[in-house]
């Protein structure tokens, strides 16, 4: 579990509903995830938690992100729900939004016909 220096928060809980029941043949893609050994307050912000405190705390659960060998599908599920907080495949809620206005244009922009291009 990583531990950051001064951390003084309160851990927020993070609901059991919200991870997905999709099984394939290895079992859910969540079972593998790196995050499953890791303390659940890293990932998900504490009732107001100074900016500083939240940025070095996300840089921390994205490095535990970036091991993780599910971090594509937890991506994914978190961009499909969509999951509204919390870090998920190493993105912020933030960067998920992005991630997702993005998506959106690209596919108004496949959609408009070539003349108008």
């Amino acid at each position: 579990m990583l531990q950051l220096p001064h951390q003084s928060l309160q851990v927020a809980a993070v609901p059991h509903q919200r991870i997905p029941a999709r099984e394939d043949q290895a079992g859910p893609w969540h079972a593998e995830a790196v995050c499953r050994r890791d303390e659940a307050g890293l990932f998900f912000a504490p009732s107001k938690e100074p900016t500083a405190e939240r940025l070095a705390r996300e840089e921390a659960a994205k490095r535990v992100c970036a091991r993780c060998p599910v971090m594509v599908e937890c991506r994914e599920h978190a961009l499909l729900q969509p999951e509204p907080y919390g870090v998920w495949g190493g993105l912020t809620a933030a960067e998920r939004r992005v991630v997702l206005a993005r998506r959106r244009r690209r596919e108004v922009e496949l959609k408009k016909p070539a003349s108008a291009a």
